[in-house]
């Protein structure tokens, strides 16, 4: 088992040291960044493309230095939309309150809050390029297609279906085009979540995009599938611990297979967007940030 030590991901006008309280196996917060008492503006986003929103938005302070301290977010969409509606939320003992200028989410998530009348409209922003097998380094379970899923001894992470259903649909969706045209079942996609086989396959309970990782660490599972950009922030930050294995048609290459499928985040403002809500949504919208995010694995939705 190793503990996974991730980097710190604040975005502040000033780089300075802060006293800190926090222990990888009981007590840390990771998807929650800055200070909301402090910040002039504040983003709530989903969480799968921190990495890149994190430097759009380190951008966007050295742009405009007077917006001070930011506060954002990167949870699942579900636990902002509840955050959102509520004004706050408990993170362990700690109440966290604030409400967004911004909202960055997949476009269904994007339209309830237009329907609520929380925002009056949102645009694309950026797009995942395919999901893949994330495993441990040098592949010692030589997982490299769909249908190794199927041998003995090999056990599957997928983000959980009830806690972060749009991602576990893009990742189950993607298994069972390909697994389909391939002439294979993977009989344990099928199980209800209560009835499902631990020995084949589990699930993240809440965060996937910090649990995938960790479970292949743990050595709990052997194959995580998961965006693309995550996999490629992992080698990144971790690379002794990780590989990527592209699947399908797109083995062997940079492309994508045409039935893996690829997931959407739009982003608006929530009310006027406050002082700096619309700057920051020019900001998101410019070239700079889609270099950021290309970078990073994403490429602009249109």
């Amino acid at each position: 088992m190793a503990k996974l030590i991730w980097p710190e991901e604040r975005v502040c006008a000033k780089a300075i040291t802060l006293p800190g309280f926090s222990q990888a196996d009981s007590n840390i917060c990771l998807d929650f960044h800055g200070d909301p008492s402090r910040a002039s503006l504040i983003i709530f986003s989903d969480g799968n493309h921190h990495m890149a929103l994190q430097e759009a938005l380190g951008l966007f302070v050295e742009q405009y230095p007077d917006v001070g301290d930011i506060y954002y977010t990167t949870t699942p969409p579900r636990v902002a939309v509840e955050m959102l509606e509520a004004g706050r939320i408990l993170v362990g003992n700690l109440s966290i309150s604030a409400t967004p200028h911004i909202f960055i989410s997949p476009p269904q998530i994007l339209d309830r809050l237009v329907a609520s009348r929380y925002m009056q409209m949102h645009s694309p922003f950026m797009r995942s390029r395919c999901n893949v097998f994330l495993v441990r380094k040098g592949n010692p379970k030589g997982i490299f297609a769909v249908a190794d899923l199927i041998r003995d001894g090999v056990i599957l992470f997928l983000s959980n279906p009830v806690t972060e259903t749009l991602s576990y649909q893009a990742y189950a969706d993607s298994l069972r085009n390909m697994s389909k045209r391939e002439g294979l079942r993977l009989t344990f996609l099928d199980h209800a979540l209560n009835e499902n086989d631990p020995s084949k396959l589990i699930y993240g309970n809440l965060v996937h995009h910090r649990e995938a990782p960790q479970a292949l660490a743990d050595d709990r599972a052997d194959v995580a599938m998961i965006y693309y950009h995550l996999a490629l922030r992992y080698q990144r930050i971790f690379p002794d611990m990780f590989d990527i294995v592209r699947i399908g048609k797109a083995a062997g290459t940079e492309e994508c297979d045409p039935l893996n499928v690829v997931s959407q985040f739009n982003c608006g403002l929530v009310g006027d967007g406050g002082q700096w809500g619309l700057t920051l949504l020019d900001h998101l919208m410019s070239e700079a940030v889609a270099d950021v995010y290309a970078k990073h694995g994403l490429t602009r939705a249109e």
